[in-house]
């Protein structure tokens, strides 16, 4: 029943080698994160001369655990660990609207791709750097008396950048 979609699915992303070209394999990949956490700065605009601006900011996420013996997890001591991420939008619709929305303290989502990096520091040391680029999903989440409520710069870039 399953069979059908799931070969269709596995062939969008896989080609395999054909008989007649051997040497030549094309296939897909993915690279996508999905970040939801607070930002731990107020998020900054950069230009390096000759290219195009980017928004910076961090964004912390915690992971939580029970810590004991009981199988479950009443009892014991809560654990967590944050992690930081540095965060950057490229696009210029998003870019901007994340620029001037986005605030220290605000729980956003964030969905892009992990790029890995090298960098020389002002002491001429090489150092690595790990970044998420933002795509075009973007929200700003606030929980109210209410409910949740999104603010999607994602439905802003839509509508004014891919018509």
């Amino acid at each position: 029943m399953f069979r059908r979609p799931v070969l269709q699915v596995f062939h969008q992303f896989v080609r395999r080698e054909s008989e007649i070209a051997s040497s030549l394999v094309l296939e897909r990949s993915l690279n996508r994160v999905q970040l939801l956490g607070r930002v731990g700065q107020d998020p900054v605009m950069r230009q390096v001369e000759g290219k195009n601006p980017v928004t910076i900011f961090s964004l912390a996420t915690n992971e939580m655990w029970r810590s004991g013996e009981s199988e479950t997890y009443q009892m014991g001591d809560v654990s967590q660990k944050t992690t930081w991420h540095r965060i950057s939008v490229f696009r210029p619709g998003l870019r901007d609207v994340a620029y001037q929305y986005v605030k220290k303290g605000s729980r956003i989502y964030v969905e892009g791709k992990v790029d890995y990096g090298e960098y020389t520091d002002k002491n001429n040391v090489r150092r690595q750097a790990t970044t998420i680029i933002a795509g075009i999903h973007v929200f700003n989440i606030k929980v109210t008396t209410s409910g949740w409520h999104c603010c999607l710069f994602t439905l802003w870039c839509r509508n004014n950048l891919l018509q």
